[in-house]
Formats: C-alpha cells, structure tokens, sequence
C-alpha cells in the first residue's frame, strides 16, 4: 500500500537515537506552538524507542476523512493514524493527527489543542510499540502510560487529568 506523504519538515539533530519531524499541513499552527509539539514529540518518542524516526503530519478534519476512508474504510475523520513501519522496539512510523478534532476535544477538556496533538502523537508511538486498546482492560493500561509519558517529559497528564476516565478521546480510533 502507498502510504501518504508526511511532508516532511526539518527535523530534531541527526545524531539522537530517535529522529522526529512534525509538518503542519494545515497552516493553522502558530510557530510557538508547532515548535512545542515538535520539542516535546522528540521527548516523548526518545523516551519509548533506542532509535527510530517519527514523521509527524498535522492535518485537518477533510483530509483526515480522506486518509481514514482510504485507509481504514471510514470515511469519518478521526484523531490520529499510525503507520508503523519498523522492527519489533524501533520506530519508523507515519502518523497523521487531526487539529480539528485536537481543538474540539480539547475545548471540551479545558487545555491547549497542542496538548491533545500530543497525546494522539503518543498513542499512535504506543501503537507501534504493541500497545493495543480494543478492550476496556488495553484501553485502561495504553492510556496510563500515556499520561506516564507525557508527565515524564514535564507535560503532565493530559488524557486522565482532562477525562478521568480509561476510553478513547474520540469515538474513532480505527486507524491505528
């Protein structure tokens, strides 16, 4: 299968383990806060992997629907999706995160979209790393160790400080 281009951007230092580059498609990102998400997506992948490369592609709710239909046979828009293309504990993934459904979700939950952006960011590295949450026991167990990831790169917890509960932030999560 032909996997959509990330549009790569420039990325963190060649010689880390784990190399990151996040590519705003949408445009709607200020600097600041594409610099944060890329800062603190490298901190988080460098934490779950020896070595690997991350491509990060920020898009919106439409293209969102196209790659979830095309990919996934639902044509609804979703969170974020994973291509994992790596060994077994490397990474070399794709994943593709919606702004759009990031800045609902985090209205609803009372912090910044580039929080949101984050964690699906996490969970989509988690996914290739062999975390799954097709029941509520996965679920339960993927999100506490996002929420362990992120509050050990100084973010905090994001999904079970915002929810307080162990089930998706969106209905859709196929894509992974």
């Amino acid at each position: 299968m032909d996997l959509p281009d990330t549009g790569r951007a420039p990325s963190s230092s060649p010689d880390l383990a784990v190399r990151v580059e996040v590519a705003d498609a949408t445009g709607r990102l200020r600097a600041h806060d594409l610099d944060w998400l890329q800062r603190h997506a490298a901190l988080a992948a460098r934490s779950l992997a020896p070595r690997g490369e991350v491509r990060v592609r920020v898009v919106d709710d439409a293209e969102m629907a196209d790659l979830h239909g095309r990919f996934s046979h639902d044509p609804t828009t979703t969170d974020v999706l994973t291509f994992n293309l790596g060994e077994a504990g490397d990474l070399d993934t794709d994943l593709f995160v919606c702004l759009d459904v990031a800045r609902r979700v985090a209205q609803a939950r009372g912090h910044a979209p580039e929080k949101e952006l984050l964690l699906y960011v996490v969970h989509g590295l988690l996914h290739c790393l062999g975390h799954d949450d097709h029941d509520p026991a996965e679920a339960a167990r993927m999100h506490e160790r996002e929420d362990e990831v992120l509050t050990a790169i100084g973010v905090g917890a994001v999904y079970a400080a915002a929810s307080g509960q162990s089930q998706s932030p969106t209905p859709a999560r196929e894509g992974r």
